[in-house]
C-alpha cells in the first residue's frame, strides 16, 4: 500500500472516530442550561439587591428553563460573595448579582480579593433605584433644612446609619454633609435593611438607603422621606424633592444592579443569559413588582454595563478624596 493511500485511509478513520464528538459538543452547548443555576447575592437577605434579585430570579427561571437558586453570601461589604464567583467555573452555572458597591470596593479596599473588571464578564444591567434621605416619621426633623440645622447645633453628635463603609448610603450622606458644611456621627450597619431598622428604632437620626428597601415603610407612614438623590423626582414619591432642588449640588446618586459571570464564560452562554433576562424584564408584572419596591427596570448591554463599573470607581475615588476617606 502506497504512503499516500495509507495516509488517506488513516484520515478517513480519524474522521469517523471524531464525527460523533462534533454534534455532541454542539448539543451540549445548545442544551445550556441543563441543571439549576446558582445566583450569588453578596448581601444580606432583605436588602434592596436581595429583594430585586428574588423578583428577577422568579421571572427568569421559566424563561431560561431551569431553577435559579439564590444564595446569600454576605460579608466584607460584598467582597466575600464576589471572591466566590470570581473563582467559580466559567460555565454559566454561577452568577453574581453585581451592583455599584462591587465597583466601589475596588477603591474602598486596598485588596478586595478580586478585580471587578478582569475577573468577571458583566452580562447586563437589570435595574436601578434612587437613594432617599429618611428620618423616623415621629422625628421633629421635617425637612432637609431641619436636618442641617440640627447637625450644625450638634456638630459630630447627630448619628446617621449606613449599610456599610463605601456603600451609596454612606457616600451619599457624606456628600450631603460636605455640601452643607456640617458633620455627623457615622454608624455603619450590615446592609440597608439594618439601616432602615436603625432609623425606625430611633437608634440614629437619619439615613440614606436605596428606595427599594425604605419604600414600604415610607408608604406605611413609619418613615418620612425628606429628599431623593436622583437626577429627577421619583415617580413613586412625586411629592418628595430632589437634593438638587433643595440646593445641594453634585449629590446625584443612583443604586444599580445587574448580572455578571466569571471571566471566560463562553459567548453563547452569555448571550443565552442576556436573552432570557431581556424577555423576563419585558413582562408587565415584573416591571410592576420592581416599581412596588421603589425600583425600576433599567437595562444596559454588556459593554455599557462594564463602562458603568469604571465610572463608579472614578466617582468613588473622587468622593473618598472629597470627604477624606482612606482605603481600608
Amino acid at each position: 500500500m502506497t504512503d499516500p493511500h495509507r495516509r488517506r485511509l488513516l484520515g478517513h478513520a480519524l474522521a469517523a472516530l471524531l464525527l460523533p464528538l462534533g454534534p455532541g459538543l454542539a448539543q451540549a452547548e445548545e442544551a445550556y442550561p441543563s441543571r439549576p443555576i446558582k445566583w450569588v447575592l453578596p448581601y444580606l437577605a432583605g436588602t434592596g439587591p436581595d429583594i430585586t434579585a428574588r423578583i428577577l430570579a422568579e421571572a427568569v427561571a421559566p424563561v431560561i428553563g431551569q431553577p435559579v437558586v439564590i444564595e446569600n453570601k454576605a460579608g466584607a461589604a460584598g467582597n466575600i460573595g464576589a471572591r466566590i464567583v470570581a473563582k467559580a467555573p466559567a460555565d454559566g452555572y454561577t452568577w453574581i448579582y453585581s451592583a455599584a458597591p462591587m465597583a466601589a470596593n475596588m477603591r474602598m479596599y486596598r485588596n478586595p480579593g478580586y478585580d471587578a473588571l478582569k475577573d468577571f464578564r458583566h452580562v447586563m444591567r437589570l435595574s436601578s433605584s434612587d437613594v432617599v434621605l429618611i428620618v423616623n416619621a415621629s422625628s421633629d426633623i421635617r425637612s432637609l433644612a431641619d436636618l442641617v440645622a440640627k447637625a450644625r447645633a450638634q456638630p459630630g453628635r447627630l448619628a446617621y446609619a449606613s449599610g456599610g463603609v463605601g456603600t451609596p448610603s454612606h457616600l451619599g450622606v457624606e456628600m450631603l454633609l460636605s455640601a452643607e458644611n456640617v458633620s455627623a456621627l457615622h454608624a455603619p450597619y450590615k446592609g440597608a435593611s439594618e439601616l432602615v431598622n436603625a432609623v425606625l428604632g430611633d437608634q440614629v437620626a437619619f439615613g440614606m438607603p436605596i428606595l427599594a428597601v425604605a419604600y414600604p415603610q415610607i408608604l406605611g407612614g413609619k418613615l418620612r422621606a425628606l429628599a431623593v438623590a436622583g437626577t429627577t423626582r421619583n415617580p413613586m414619591l412625586p411629592q418628595v424633592p430632589t437634593l438638587a432642588e433643595l440646593g445641594v449640588k453634585g449629590a446625584e446618586l443612583t443604586s444599580w444592579g445587574g448580572i455578571s459571570v466569571p471571566a471566560g464564560t463562553p459567548d453563547a452562554v452569555v448571550q443565552r443569559i442576556r436573552a432570557a433576562f431581556e424577555k423576563a424584564l419585558a413582562q408587565p408584572r415584573v416591571v410592576a413588582a420592581l416599581q412596588e419596591q421603589g425600583g425600576r427596570v433599567d437595562m444596559q448591554d454588556g459593554p455599557a454595563y462594564t463602562s458603568g463599573f469604571t465610572r463608579e470607581m472614578v466617582f468613588t475615588e473622587a468622593m473618598m478624596k472629597r470627604v477624606g476617606l482612606e482605603p481600608l
